[in-house]
Formats: structure tokens, C-alpha cells, sequence
């Protein structure tokens, strides 16, 4: 028998259900590990909170977990879930991959990453990548989940439900919020191919396998404005840091924060994304090719 540990934090139980369906089809020994921040986020997020968690998301501060226990000292696979906010790994998300725990049992072990998103993931997935490689963990497998409907319309199907807590069509006439009910049950089609890899002791190839099975899909258009937004969330978070200096001045610039990010949403980037499919994706298609051949793999460019 081997040894499995499954960890995450989920704050609307949508990563949860993800993660256990993908483990329903997995024969082996597995140990959940429900992670909790001290200071709890709430769902629904309250929109201040939400913009307001922005600018340490981006810098990847650590914020205080509860203690965590662990069954063993060492795992044959380490299935770690988390989400992105901003363009980057949640707050909880970097703190369990910066816990001195956890990163213990990282270090020589395989881990393969699931990712429940709205739709950009790229970024996130990089800093997760660089943290696991700290900690001399082996990442063998990257499994992202996403809302495949079209940008603007999930992002405002997503903030309904992340605001008020409903899962349902905004006005009868937005799509469903979040990924959807099928892709959650098919997870465990991914559970078989870590199986697999199990026995056949062979783990080299799970990323291949995902790839295969034709379930994941990077956007051009997700894969261009994620290459620009992450500098300017960067920049964002610093100022706000720089000038915030007070609860109240600190509020004013989440709240120019806000105005920007909608503007830029709704406004700035569909302008951006029409002159880049007219100009430039035309003759980008080898630089385009080669960007998602990297992020559909495993690797992390070294620094």
C-alpha cells in the first residue's frame, strides 16, 4: 500500500469536491488535510475584504495557519489544491507551501498540483512551482480546472456568486459561476491516471498523460493578458503597501484598486485583446506555441 496525502484549503467547498472526486477512482492509502487560516476568510467574501487581500496575494506574504498535523513523515505522492486570487497563489495557498512542516515532507517527494480557477492560472502555477522547488519537492503533475466560459461574462458570474454566496445564473441569464458540475465528476478520470502511474511505478509521465487527454486547454487571449497583468498587480500592490500607510489612506487605494481592476476588465482589455488578435496573434503563432508547450509542462525556467 502506498501513501498519499491530499491537502488544500477550500473556502467555498468547490476545491473540496473537486479533490475528492479526482481521489474516488485512487486505490491506495490517502490522508485529507483540510488547512485553515487563524484569521478566517469569509464566504461570501465581503467586497472590501476581497480587493483589500490583493496586495499581500501578489507579494506572497505568509499569513498564521492553524497548526496542522500530519499522520506521517513522509508520502509515496503529495496532492496539493489550491486557487489563485490576483494572478497569484492564494494567501492560505502560499502559507501551507511555506509551512516548515509541510515543507519537510515536500522535500524528495513527488507532488502533483490540481487548480481550481476562474480561467488564469499561469502565473499562479509559477510561483507555486518556484516554492515546491525551494523546498526540493519533485512536481511530477499540474491538473487545472477552470470556467471555460467567455472571460467577461465569468467574471461577472463569478463575482455574484463570491459576493452573495448564490451559485446560481446571475439574472437568469448568466452562465453557472465557477467550474462546471461535469468537469468536477470527470476529475476522476485524472485519479486513473495517477493510479496508474502507481502501479506501474512510473511517475515521469503523468504530465504527459494530462495533457493527453485533451482536458486542458490554455486560451491565447488568457495567455496574453496574463503575461501583462501580473507587473501590474505588482506594481498596485506596492504602492498600496507604500501609501497605506493607515486604515484610511489604506482604503482609499483598494478602493482606486477596484475601479481600476473593473475598468481594466471591462473596458481596457477587451480594446487590447481586439488589437491583438488583429495585429499581432497573425504572426505570433510559433512565440504563442512555444509559451504553452512551457506552461502545459512541469518545468520552471531557473532564474
Amino acid at each position: 500500500m502506498k501513501y498519499i496525502l491530499v491537502i488544500s484549503y477550500s473556502q467555498s467547498g468547490q476545491l473540496t469536491d473537486l479533490l475528492s472526486n479526482l481521489v474516488s477512482t485512487i486505490k491506495e492509502e490517502i490522508e485529507y488535510v483540510s488547512v485553515q487560516p487563524k484569521t478566517k476568510f469569509s464566504f461570501p467574501w465581503i467586497s472590501h475584504e476581497f480587493f483589500n487581500a490583493m496586495p499581500e496575494t501578489v507579494l506572497e506574504k505568509e499569513i498564521e495557519l492553524n497548526a496542522i498535523e500530519f499522520k506521517r513523515d513522509k508520502y509515496d505522492l503529495i496532492i496539493f489544491g489550491y486557487q489563485p486570487w490576483f494572478l497569484s497563489p492564494s494567501l492560505p495557498a502560499t502559507a501551507i507551501l511555506k509551512n516548515e512542516a509541510f515543507k519537510k515532507i515536500m522535500n524528495n517527494t513527488r507532488i502533483v498540483t490540481v487548480i481550481g480557477a476562474r480561467n488564469m492560472w499561469l502565473n499562479s502555477q509559477e510561483s507555486v512551482k518556484q516554492l515546491i522547488k525551494d523546498a526540493d519537492g519533485v512536481l511530477v503533475g499540474n491538473i487545472p480546472f477552470v470556467d471555460h466560459n467567455p472571460n467577461l461574462l465569468s467574471a461577472i458570474s463569478i463575482l455574484h456568486w463570491m459576493l452573495t454566496g448564490k451559485k446560481e445564473r446571475k439574472y437568469g441569464i448568466f452562465p453557472l459561476p465557477g467550474i462546471s458540475d461535469k468537469d468536477i465528476l470527470e476529475a476522476s478520470l485524472f485519479g486513473l491516471i495517477i493510479q496508474k502511474s502507481f502501479d506501474n511505478n512510473e511517475f515521469d509521465h503523468i504530465q504527459e498523460q494530462v495533457i493527453l487527454s485533451n482536458r486542458v486547454n490554455i486560451n491565447t487571449n488568457i495567455l496574453f493578458i496574463e503575461s501583462r497583468a501580473k507587473k501590474l498587480f505588482s506594481i498596485w500592490a506596492r504602492q498600496i503597501i507604500k501609501k497605506g500607510t493607515t486604515p484610511l489612506k489604506r482604503k482609499a487605494w483598494v478602493v482606486l484598486f477596484k475601479y481600476y481592476l473593473l475598468i481594466a476588465l471591462f473596458i481596457i482589455a477587451p480594446i487590447v485583446l481586439l488589437v491583438f488578435n488583429i495585429f499581432v496573434r497573425p504572426f505570433s503563432h510559433n512565440r504563442i506555441t512555444k509559451k504553452k508547450t512551457y506552461f502545459y509542462s512541469v518545468e520552471l525556467i531557473k532564474k
